[in-house]
């Protein structure tokens, strides 16, 4: 990152490893949640959350790191992601 004040970038990248350890949390959370008891439709939103945690934490980096070829990476398993939650709304829908 490129900032003018020169503490500012410390703080950045303290902000940014937070929020990083926050999201892993986070994922642990929806990690458990889709593999415990519950309903598939449930399991079927924490697999979706998972992706959208996990877009979110390739988003996060890329500002990190200051790398724009990982805001590709994350288009593509944004649409990766889409597809999968599609395939299996239908398979769940298929059994239901």
């Amino acid at each position: 990152m490129n900032v003018a004040v020169p503490g500012l970038a410390q703080a950045y990248n303290i902000l940014f490893t937070a929020v990083l350890l926050i999201l892993a949390v986070m994922l642990m959370f929806c990690l458990v949640r889709s593999i415990m008891k519950g309903k598939i439709a449930d399991r079927l939103v924490a697999v979706n959350m998972i992706g959208t945690i996990i877009m979110v934490i390739i988003a996060v980096l890329a500002v990190k790191m200051n790398e724009g070829y990982l805001m590709d990476i994350c288009i593509i398993y944004a649409m990766i992601s889409f597809l999968a939650v599609v395939i299996l709304s239908k398979v769940y829908m298929g059994i239901y």
